[in-house]
């Protein structure tokens, strides 16, 4: 049973998918959100497969929440859960650590089949975002040059992974990708990880 928090500003909206998702046999909903806060402490206490999380929120915007829970809860994965299709917000998004990235305008069994991806450790994005991030990866640009292991580490932070599962993703140690992060910020003249994943992706670098 793939266990999903529902976070949305809306009551409507949190009612309606709670309804969706209820239904289906391989699905309950263990806690709602009204905000990014509340989201943060409700996905700390419930401990969900799966967090389908609204953007533009009150007190903490869904990015911002996403970020702290890569670092708070890290098995909970993230779906980005939006009207909005802009560059910018996508990046933001994906640069936070979502998993997924879908439209509120999609089919209820686009919205189901997303949620079984992103629980089975896949990627799931709307064909109108996946469209967007191929172009920016696309775009000629003049970039500093990463090493494969920087570019390898940052692909993994881009996909929302913590220091420490990266790390044993790559078989290194903790304090070694912190190195590599490290390094990577220097080169890309940032001073954070999304800044890092933003600036990556803007370069064509990701």
């Amino acid at each position: 049973m793939i266990r999903v928090v529902v976070v949305d500003d809306h009551p409507v909206v949190r009612a309606g998918l709670t309804g969706i998702l209820d239904a289906a046999d391989d699905m309950v909903v263990v806690g709602v959100a009204a905000d990014g806060v509340e989201a943060v402490d409700v996905v700390e206490r419930e401990r969900p497969d799966v967090v389908l999380m609204d953007m533009r929120m009150p007190r903490r915007s869904g990015d911002e929440a996403t970020a702290l829970l890569r670092e708070s809860a890290p098995e909970a994965r993230v779906i980005v859960l939006t009207t909005y299709e802009s560059d910018d917000v996508i990046v933001r998004a994906i640069a936070a650590g979502a998993s997924g990235y879908l439209l509120k305008a999609a089919p209820e069994d686009e919205l189901l089949a997303g949620i079984r991806a992103v629980a089975a450790g896949e990627v799931a994005l709307a064909p109108s975002v996946a469209r967007v991030l191929v172009a920016r990866a696309g775009r000629p640009v003049e970039a500093p040059v990463l090493t494969a292991r920087e570019v390898e580490v940052l692909s993994l932070v881009a996909r929302g992974l913590s220091n420490r599962e990266i790390g044993v993703h790559l078989h290194l140690g903790e304090a070694t990708v912190k190195t590599h992060l490290l390094k990577t910020f220097a080169k890309l003249d940032v001073a954070d990880r999304t800044r890092a994943v933003t600036r990556a992706m803007e370069l064509g670098i990701l």
